[in-house]
Order: C-alpha cells, then structure tokens, then sequence
C-alpha cells in the first residue's frame, strides 16, 4: 500500500510540472484547526501519535485545503502572518506526508525509488499545491524560509518527522505570540540534552549546526548564537563536535 501511494505522490508530481496558476488570500486563515490536532495528538516533548492523526485525517485534510487555497499575499499579510503560515504549511504537510504511508519506520524510507528528474529525496516530491502552484517540502524550507525570512529559529520550528529534528511544537504557530514561539523552540531544543549536550568548554551538538552553519553565524560565531538560549555559559574557544542524526520516526 505504501508503494501504491509514494507511485501516486511521484506521478502527481510529474504530471504537475510546470503550473503557473496562483492564488493569495488576502487575509491569512485561521490556523485553529491545525492547532486543534496539535494539541490532542502531539505531546509536550514533540512525541506525535500518528494513529490519531489518521483517525482525524478529514480534519487535517480541511486545514491543508484551507491554507493550499490560500497562499500568503506579500501586499497584505505581515511578515509574521507570512512566517507563521509558511511554518504551520511545512509541518503540517508533514504529517500528512507520514500519515498517507503509515506505518513507517523512518521519514528516511519514504524517498523515491524510480529516478526521476529533480526529485532525489521525499522532500523533492510536489505532493502538494499552494495557491494554486505545485510545491514541495524543499520549497517550503530552502527556498522561502531560510530565503525571505533569513530567521535562523526556524531550524527548531519545521519538524521532519524524526527523533533528532527539533520537537514538533504541540500548537500551531500563529503572528501574534510567533516571536516568543521560536524563542521556546531554540531554547528548547538547545537544552535538550538528547539533542545536544553541552558544557562550558566542550560541546556535542545537532548536525543541523553543521548542515546550516550559514543561518547561525551571519551576525556573530555559533557559541555567540548559542550562549543566547544555552542555560550553561559557553566559552569561546569550546570543542565542538556534532552527534549523530537520528531519522527513526519520531513516535
């Protein structure tokens, strides 16, 4: 059934090559369903109960047509209108993604075995239309967040649906606490210790210090970036060293 469904997702993909149409709302919609889901299906620790989410998959499909057909408008929406969207977008679609081929050990197992032009990994398949335009969770990630944005929070606030990703947060991001959201997520997921552990003089880190390093250090070193949220004071000359990504599904 798996197969069945990832043939599915690469055909759609495929066929869907090249649409130009888009559409904008000109005000951004309520993230309450999405919200609503979060909160009853995913623990305070990001832990996610997949079997949930398939038993309120019509629920979790409302919210998806509802932001799919209503794409930020850069005239109208604010810039955290815009963020909160796009972040709410990418873990929502996630889920979606893991939910449509559950059971899955790994978001891992999920990448396309038939070769096709531009899709290498899961996060290159269009599975998904905003406003009207084909897209895909790299998108959403490489090209719009860390592009527009240039906020490097956002690496604790999109969830790739495995044990080593931040946390997925059990509420929806909305504009008007969004600051203070991604201000929970870094500390968070900074002082995990299961994530990243740290001491004044040595540090063994998440990989996505490594795969990201850019995002961290455009204003200041990486130690500089994390003394901001580490509840231990990081020397300057600390030993860094990264810990190995865990993609098991994060259930």
């Amino acid at each position: 059934m798996r197969n069945s469904i990832l043939i599915v997702l690469l055909f759609f993909s495929v066929a869907c090559q090249g649409s130009t149409s888009g559409q904008s709302g000109t005000e951004a919609p309520s993230h309450q369903l999405f919200d609503e889901l979060l909160k009853k299906h995913v623990s305070k620790d990001g832990i996610v109960n997949y079997k949930g989410f398939i038993q309120e998959k019509p629920k979790l499909e409302k919210y998806l047509k509802l932001i799919s057909e209503n794409a930020p408008d850069r005239k109208t929406w604010s810039k955290d209108e815009q963020l909160a969207y796009w972040i709410n977008a990418y873990n929502a679609f996630t889920v979606k993604l893991i939910v449509d081929n559950y059971p899955v050990k790994s978001i891992q197992d999920l990448h396309p075995t038939l070769k096709i032009p531009l899709i290498n990994t899961v996060w290159h398949i269009k599975f998904f239309q905003i406003g009207g335009k084909d897209s895909n969770l790299d998108e959403i990630e490489h090209k719009i967040l860390r592009k527009e944005f240039e906020e490097p929070r956002i690496h604790f606030a999109i969830n790739c649906a495995s044990f080593s990703c931040p946390p997925l947060l059990n509420e929806a991001f909305v504009a008007s606490k969004i600051d203070q959201q991604l201000d929970k997520v870094a500390k968070d997921f900074i002082n995990d210790p299961k994530r990243n552990k740290i001491t004044a003089d040595k540090l063994e880190i998440s990989q996505i210090f490594s795969w990201f390093k850019g995002d961290f250090t455009k204003k200041s070193s990486l130690i500089d970036f994390l003394n901001r949220y580490a509840s231990v004071k990081i020397n300057s000359n600390a030993k860094i060293s990264h810990m190995k990504y865990d993609w098991t599904l994060n259930e």
